[in-house]
């Protein structure tokens, strides 16, 4: 029942009877005697006397004309009169208190419960931190139903009281725009609408408790929801009670749901895409690949929160978050800072003191965490593995099957011509002006799974998306989801960045040589159709390999046919007529040749070990050839951007006809050491030519030198809430001494991410740290571990558990 103090609503009531009273005689109730004496005491407390203040205009009219006997009566009559209005008012308010007894009143919500862990079980949503603690959240899949139980202050009366269910989504919300639901509670004990619509059913009444299921569509936009309870009396609707339940309702993706645009059947692929909270990022050369550990963290309290913000900052319309494709490619670019303010800040410049080196980060979670505790402040730093680990965490936290793609030898293409153009001088060298495209020695992006009906039937399923910061699509610094079929097939005019896509695993590079007698200035030496995509990697599902590779799976097949197959050289013509770009490839060929070289390729390097890069040259031919040739080595960031020269060789000399010979330089430790940069990344690069014949040639390889693995070892028992020990080793491969040395550990249920600083490591020396785990959840663990120092980073290793009830 309203207060009767609130002037307003007494007001509204008595109006409602035909009855008017002016606002002005209402007025809180006390005791005549006591006001008569708040105006004396106020009229006293400023100086002045209390008969020449009563009523607020005696002290400005009567004082100047009346006696004070005059004055006195006149404010008896006037203090009379105000008694008498009181008694009155005091009568009527009796009254209208006594009808509003009488009259029934709404029905009022005590409390809601929203059995959140009981839900989370049939939910798939169990392992969510945000169920944990006093104030659980319910996080809930679409094209599911859910229970939830309203206590009343008395019993619930179907036929009377009037209690509708309020869903909102976004700021705005309307029933127009499905943004706003309305459940009227009901007597029904089951659904009466299909599984494309909100619906509602009652499951028990106990007394004040009232059960209820209710359906979620599996149309559903994904993310925040609030709910509100109204309820009031039939035929009474403008007596209203209002309860707003302080829980914030998550909303996800359903994989398990058939009817969801992200469903995946196999039950092995949802544990791996979608239930996994640790795996691998593949980096390194084709030829060498390193499994980098990482955790993703869908699951920690700060993750949804920071997944739903990212969309809240995209934009994106609340009426398009039911559509993956929408949602991804605004994930895409919400993951990098460029022009939007999103959640990492890309960084390739070896420079990162204000920040947390790239390299450094064990997982998702920590970069999330940050960026929700700052209020959506971009984290620093992170490259292009770093965006696909906090992508494929946000995608995971939404619901949607998300893996981890690693493309090595992966193009740039900067002009949609689908190649990588070099352009050299008449001896040979590089002109870097000309070359705008690039190509990565890795670089790595996501495939999300989902239907695609914007697209013509069959281009479903796995779908790139790329949050590294390249080339802008429709404005934003974003790129797909672009269909694995569109790709393999070269039909790049399908939506998202196709073509893009197509060009990173499957672009031929073109070597141009400046050439006066020529009407473009440039002769085409030579197309390499092969280099471009030499391997596409991801983690292998329901595989786990702590130090080796047995958990990479090949997926090249996905994104290209066979290399050199008439199938992948159909697919790249099929790109260049859609490009409009069938001219690169008609060009003729170069002139005759019968040289033959090889590079050689470098299979292994240990850090701090020399090698030699050798050219096998062979004259197949029955005439003298005079050879032309330049070896070069550099250390590059794996963007495939030269860091620093390390060495290069020139030289001129004969072949006899048939004859086979060998060019090479080599390389020590000391030229190479205090040029690495980032991942100790190398490139090779060869290129020759034949006096006699104009041949040209040129090749260029990549590879990783090896460090040293992290050992961890456990000491004690593996039980839950039990102190173990964790034992992290390695040996300094180098000859000098490590400095600025640090190690991040993380482990989910284990520990939260945390960095050490350690004490320096001698010359070949050896490395021990000793960490204390206490964990918080049973099953499966795996712990990760990150060493960095100055002369030597990302040292990593990782560690599989059982922890024991």
């Amino acid at each position: 029942m309203e207060s009767l103090n609130d002037s307003g609503s007494l007001v509204r009531k008595q109006r409602a009877r035909g009855q008017h009273y002016p606002p002005s005689i209402i007025f809180e109730k006390r005791s005549f005697s006591s006001f008569v004496e708040t105006q004396q005491t106020g009229a006293m407390s400023r100086g002045l006397s209390p008969v020449r203040h009563v009523g607020g205009y005696g002290r400005r009219n009567l004082s100047r004309s009346m006696p004070l006997e005059e004055n006195t009566d006149y404010i008896n009559h006037v203090l009379e009169r105000f008694r008498r209005d009181a008694l009155r008012r005091r009568r009527e308010m009796s009254y209208v208190d006594e009808v509003d007894r009488n009259r029934p009143q709404p029905i009022e919500v005590q409390v809601v419960e929203f059995y959140c862990k009981d839900n989370a079980k049939s939910h798939h949503t169990e392992n969510y931190e945000l169920l944990e603690g006093k104030d659980p959240a319910p996080v809930l899949r679409r094209g599911e139903y859910f229970f939830m139980a309203i206590r009343f202050n008395r019993i619930f009366n179907v036929h009377t009281d009037k209690v509708r269910i309020h869903l909102t989504f976004g700021p705005k919300s309307q029933v127009g725009k499905g943004t706003l639901i309305i459940l009227p509670v009901m007597e029904n004990k089951s659904f009466t609408m299909d599984s494309s619509k909100w619906d509602i059913c009652m499951s028990r009444q106990e007394r004040t408790i009232v059960t209820l299921q209710i359906q979620i569509p599996y149309l559903a936009g994904v993310g925040l929801w609030r709910m509100k309870i109204h309820s009031h009396i039939k035929g009474s609707e403008r007596h209203v009670k209002v309860f707003e339940c302080k829980e914030s309702i998550y909303i996800l993706f359903n994989p398990w749901c058939k009817d969801d645009a992200v469903y995946m059947s196999n039950s092995k692929d949802r544990q791996e895409y979608v239930l996994s909270d640790v795996g691998k990022i593949f980096l390194g050369s084709h030829k060498k690949p390193v499994g980098r550990p990482w955790v993703f963290g869908q699951f920690a309290d700060a993750v949804l929160p920071a997944s739903v913000f990212l969309l809240e900052k995209s934009g994106l319309d609340f009426t398009s978050r039911g559509n993956p494709v929408k949602i991804v490619r605004a994930i895409s670019a919400m993951v990098n800072s460029n022009d939007d303010n999103g959640a990492v800040i890309g960084s390739w410049s070896g420079s990162y003191e204000d920040g947390t080196a790239p390299w450094s980060w064990t997982g998702s979670s920590a970069i999330l965490e940050e960026f929700l505790s700052n209020g959506g402040k971009p984290v620093r730093y992170g490259q292009c593995w770093v965006f696909s680990g906090v992508c494929t965490t946000v995608c995971r936290s939404l619901g949607i099957p998300c893996r981890s793609v690693t493309c090595f030898v992966s193009a740039h293409d900067t002009d949609d011509s689908l190649t990588v153009d070099k352009y050299f001088d008449l001896e040979g060298n590089e002109l870097p002006e000309f070359n705008s495209d690039s190509i990565w020695n890795f670089h790595v992006w996501n495939d999300v799974w989902m239907t695609r009906p914007d697209l013509p039937t069959g281009y479903g399923g796995w779908q790139a998306i790329d949050s590294t910061p390249q080339e802008t699509s429709e404005g934003a610094y974003r790129a797909g989801p672009a269909s694995l079929v569109a790709v393999r097939r070269g039909e790049i005019g399908h939506l998202y960045d196709a073509s893009f896509v197509f060009a990173e695993v499957n672009a031929d590079i073109v070597h141009w040589q400046i050439d006066k007698d020529s009407e473009m200035g440039w002769k085409k030496l030579k197309t390499n159709t092969y280099h471009v995509g030499r391997l596409v990697v991801t983690k292998r599902v329901g595989f786990d390999d702590e130090s080796g590779l047995r958990d990479m799976e090949d997926i090249s097949q996905e994104y290209k046919s066979k290399e050199g197959s008439v199938e992948e050289r159909m697919s790249v013509l099929n790109a260049a007529r859609r490009g409009g770009i069938t001219h690169i490839y008609d060009m003729p060929p170069p002139g005759k040749e019968d040289v033959h070289f090889a590079l050689k390729d470098i299979e292994r390097i240990t850090i701090g070990q020399p090698f030699e890069v050798i050219v096998e040259v062979e004259n197949r031919s029955d005439e003298t050839r005079t050879v032309n040739s330049v070896l070069t080595a550099s250390s590059v960031y794996y963007t495939g951007i030269i860091a620093r020269n390390i060495k290069r060789a020139r030289g001129v000399f004969t072949l006899k006809p048939r004859q086979k010979e060998e060019l090479g330089i080599e390389v020590s430790a000391e030229d190479y050491l205090d040029k690495l940069v980032d991942y100790a990344l190398m490139k090779i690069y060869a290129i020759a030519s034949v006096k006699e014949t104009q041949q040209t040639w040129a090749e260029e390889d990549d590879f990783q030198v090896d460090k040293p693995t992290l050992n961890i070892e456990i000491e004690g028992q593996l039980r839950l809430y039990r102190r173990f020990n964790v034992r992290v080793s390695f040996t300094n491969p180098l000859k000098q001494k490590l400095e600025d040395c640090a190690i991040t550990i993380e482990g989910p249920g284990l520990a939260e991410p945390h960095k050490t600083f350690l004490k320096d490591v001698p010359p070949e020396g050896v490395m021990t740290h000793t960490e204390v785990l206490v964990p918080r959840k049973a099953g499966p663990r795996n712990i990760t571990a990150v060493f960095t120092s100055r002369q030597l980073i990302e040292v990593l290793g990782s560690k599989k558990v059982v922890i024991e009830d």
